[in-house]
């Protein structure tokens, strides 16, 4: 997760970290006095938490994890990277010591879980575990129960655990509440163990919903302050009725330590993710076979989106795909989904994969500014991982001739360009040989060896084809024109540029 760092899981000896590049280090503040207003309210947290916090405490758990790795061979000594003696000094020791047995190499992890049914389930975060060969569950009152892996799940980070209790010493089990009921300024509580200290409260309130921090496709985060270190990883964030309606997962720090930005997965998130994996031992995502993208304002404006920046752009659709088989096409901008609305392209990941494998749903398009409703039986995510969007299918070029238009010289693709700029034989269109660099075209990154395929969705094979649908796109009073641009391996994006 290259988007923040995790709370995890204190490592020896080193622990993994996520940060956020473009804001870490941003977070220096100096504490000034504020002034208050007469008559003005002040919010007042509840009175104590203490009733909460015992309440739930027994079902949070720490887990410690190990890895042993077996190594072979002798430790070299410490080189400058990149000597020139490298390779004799590896050579000497091999020669000289031979493939020689060496102590396993251990790693231990520490992080936080929370017990969700009292038979003994456990759920913590994929990360805390990791590839550990040894987990133990350590309870509130210090017992000690070894724990096997019933399911996890990188994309959402969650990982589910089974311990076996003692017969004559039940668990307490929490409940999952609803997170999307929670509210920016609703008070939580996290426990759970940082820096390996064991059980640690910390209270705040729910700074913001739907973080995305770059982490995975499903990011939807809550964004709490309550102080979350490395080791709360794994460990609930409770509501005031001791609801868990999250798991807290990653912080946000230049330092390390908590600063008040922590994030955790929401249990709407989450619940579906931990019933499957305890019912299947593995994720069944549902999956359309579309590739995707933003639609901004001047895209909206090239596709006659009524309603302006809203859904889900088709960039690409996979031949093998439900999406396929259903009819949609590549320009088609999805805005409802299974009668929920798609605001923003992140939205849809999230609903297609919590919509079960097989099922048959409405899907809402927009298609040249005509609503559609295309029914749609979802095949299964990660069967498909690895899918390819379809290859484009367009006839040949005309004969090779250069022309300007929108601040880009275009070429037909004859031979020559081709071999010119390395284009795959299966990509047709329209070559752009040079970017003016004061253009629209330039600040929305088009360059050299891009091949516009479509303007105004419709199929262009030459640069007069180009300029002739610019035209009428200018003649129908719009101020901008969509055009499906194709990079030489024939990986394609749309580009709204302003003709203004």
């Amino acid at each position: 997760m290259p988007a923040a760092e995790t709370a995890p899981a204190r490592r020896s000896p080193a622990f993994a970290k996520r940060r956020l590049p473009a804001l870490a280090g941003a977070f220096l503040a100096l504490s000034v006095g504020t002034a208050i207003l007469p008559g003005a309210a002040i919010a007042k947290g509840p009175a104590s938490l203490a009733d909460l916090a015992e309440q739930v405490t027994d079902a949070v758990v720490n887990i410690s994890a190990s890895t042993t790795v077996e190594t072979r061979g002798r430790t070299l000594p410490q080189l400058p990277p990149g000597t020139p003696f490298e390779d004799l000094f590896e050579d000497f020791f091999n020669r000289r010591q031979g493939d020689q047995p060496r102590a396993p190499r251990r790693s231990n992890s520490l992080g936080s879980g929370f017990i969700i049914d009292a038979s003994g389930i456990v759920v913590t975060n994929n990360h805390v575990i990791g590839d550990a060969n040894d987990i133990q569950v350590i309870l509130h009152d210090g017992r000690k129960l070894k724990a096997e892996i019933v399911g996890k799940d990188s994309k959402t980070d969650i990982a589910v655990l089974r311990v076996k209790p003692d017969t004559d010493r039940p668990l307490k089990a929490v409940p999952l509440g609803d997170s999307d009921k929670m509210r920016p300024g609703d008070w939580v509580i996290a426990i759970g163990n940082p820096f390996g200290l064991g059980g640690s409260v910390s209270a705040g309130i729910v700074s913001a919903r739907g973080r995305n921090i770059e982490s995975g496709p499903y990011d939807n985060y809550i964004q709490t302050d309550a102080a979350i270190n490395k080791g709360n990883s794994g460990g609930p964030l409770f509501n005031m009725d001791g609801e868990v309606i999250g798991i807290n997962t990653a912080i946000l720090s230049p330092t390390g330590g908590s600063v008040g930005i922590g994030f955790a997965v929401p249990t709407a998130t989450a619940a579906p993710v931990i019933e499957q994996l305890r019912q299947y031992g593995e994720t069944r995502r549902g999956w359309l076979g579309v590739r995707i993208q933003n639609v901004d304002d001047t895209t909206a404006e090239a596709l006659g989106l009524k309603g302006g920046a809203r859904g889900a752009l088709i960039a690409g659709v996979d031949e093998k795909g439900p999406a396929k088989a259903a009819g949609f096409e590549v320009g088609d901008v999805i805005v409802k989904f299974n009668g929920i609305d798609v605001k923003s392209s992140s939205d849809l990941p999230r609903i297609v994969a919590a919509t079960p494998v097989g099922k048959t749903v409405d899907v809402i398009t927009v298609r040249k500014g005509q609503e559609q409703n295309r029914p749609v039986t979802l095949g299964r995510l990660e069967d498909n991982d690895k899918a390819q969007p379809a290859a484009l299918n367009r006839p040949q070029p005309e004969a090779d001739v250069t022309r300007q238009a929108l601040g880009l010289n275009l070429s037909g693709l004859s031979d020559e360009v081709r071999r010119r700029f390395n284009i795959k034989d299966g990509v047709k269109g329209v070559v752009v040989t040079r970017v003016d660099p004061n253009s629209t075209a330039a600040d929305k990154r088009i360059q050299p060896g891009d091949i516009i395929v479509e303007v105004g969705q419709e199929p262009v094979n030459s640069p007069t084809d180009v300029t002739r649908r610019i035209d009428q796109i200018k003649k129908e009073g719009r101020k901008s024109a969509l055009l499906l641009v194709s990079n030489a391996q024939g990986e394609v994006r749309f580009v709204a540029l302003s003709l203004e």
